[in-house]
């Protein structure tokens, strides 16, 4: 006979437990409900099953009792279950602002509590903006649970002050750091990698996610249809790039290829990879990118030892993105050579990202004054 899953509790004369309804208390702890049954153990694990159930569907919870991040939690949970990693990442880092509002009912938020969250976080332009778009998205998620009225949305989210962003300016490679990685005394796998970046212009995860099938020698040329990006630090390969753009055919530069065909042939598996593991850990990928940037600094002639350029490193912000800017940017001033619809192409991205790039381009290149004098001139 199987044992009974519960045990009888003769206080009250029957079988209980406690589960948790989905809500934290004030102190953050799990906040658990009483399951009773009058009948037997097993009457009490199908009232548990059930309400599990429920809870995953969202249909056990009482939304109007829950407070503003109890509500937010759960709307992370239900609507954003299905969004890219990255995507939950930043969702999930999101809401944690709001747990100053741990004592405010979603069926009492207000206009003011958007804007103090805001104002909590004004050092941090990005984040606030994140903040504002999130906040507004979990509003029009309890607009439909009826929790507020259909005018919630314009009285609660409208006129909110956010501090000014200003997007950071991209910068192509500059000369130290071009010789340098020329230079730098790398592994063959760091030298494949950076050399890619380079010579490509591919995001950090379409690199990562490189086998040695994905080249075509006898073409010169690469492709790109799968990325891996991180969660947490696990690496999660995507059989899909970041949008439909993305799947492409990029040419090697016959300079490059020497670099990078010889590492890429002697592998079996993913080009980049941990000490033990088929895939490259995100704690891996820093590693190995710090090595890089400290092998580069060395070849710019950096000697801590010697306390060369005054203590300073020649080459410190750099980012596989920077390199991905430098080759939009490199390929920008071969147009007309080359279209910028051909360059969205390789790059998969938008033809806007590479005439922003041009026009910057075209724009230092300009001689307003001479151009005026020689058009008006008598």
């Amino acid at each position: 006979m199987a044992k009974a899953k519960y045990k009888y509790n003769e206080r009250i004369q029957g079988w209980s437990t406690l589960v948790w309804d989905g809500t934290y208390t004030k102190t953050g702890e799990k906040h658990r409900k009483a399951l009773v049954s009058k009948k037997s153990s097993a009457d009490l694990e199908k009232q548990v099953a059930e309400f599990k159930a429920q809870l995953k569907n969202g249909g056990a919870l009482n939304y109007s009792g829950m407070t503003f991040p109890q509500y937010a939690q759960k709307w992370f949970e239900i609507s954003k279950a299905t969004s890219e990693i990255n995507t939950q990442r930043m969702y999930r880092t999101t809401i944690k602002y709001f747990d100053c509002l741990y004592d405010v009912r979603i069926s009492d938020v207000r206009h003011s509590h958007l804007q103090m969250v805001i104002n909590n976080n004004a050092d941090h332009p990005k984040t606030c903006k994140n903040i504002e778009t999130t906040f507004r998205q979990i509003i029009r998620s309890a607009v439909r649970d009826k929790l507020l009225p259909r005018n919630a949305l314009e009285d609660i989210c409208s006129d909110i002050t956010l501090p000014k962003y200003v997007k950071p300016s991209k910068r192509p490679l500059n000369e130290t750091e071009k010789e340098a990685f020329l230079k730098a005394e790398l592994s063959p796998m760091k030298q494949a990698f950076v050399s890619i970046l380079y010579a490509c212009g591919l995001r950090r995860g379409e690199a990562l996610a490189l086998t040695r099938f994905d080249f075509n020698w006898e073409r010169n040329e690469v492709s790109i249809n799968k990325v891996i990006v991180f969660d947490g630090n696990n690496p999660v390969l995507k059989p899909y790039p970041k949008s439909e753009r993305g799947v492409r055919t990029i040419p090697i530069p016959a300079a490059m290829a020497p670099r990078i065909k010889p590492y890429v042939e002697s592998c079996d598996g993913y080009l980049f990879h941990g000490r033990d593991s088929e895939m490259m850990t995100e704690t891996s990928f820093r590693r190995m990118w710090a090595s890089i940037i400290t092998s580069m600094n060395m070849a710019a002639g950096y000697n801590p030892q010697a306390k060369k350029f005054k203590g300073e490193k020649p080459i410190k912000d750099l980012t596989c993105h920077i390199f991905r800017h430098n080759y939009c940017t490199e390929l920008c001033y071969k147009v007309p050579q080359i279209s910028t619809k051909k360059i969205a192409q390789l790059l998969g991205d938008t033809e806007k990202m590479v005439l922003d790039v041009y026009s910057h381009i075209v724009d230092s290149k300009e001689n307003v004054v001479e151009t005026i004098n020689e058009a008006l001139g008598m």
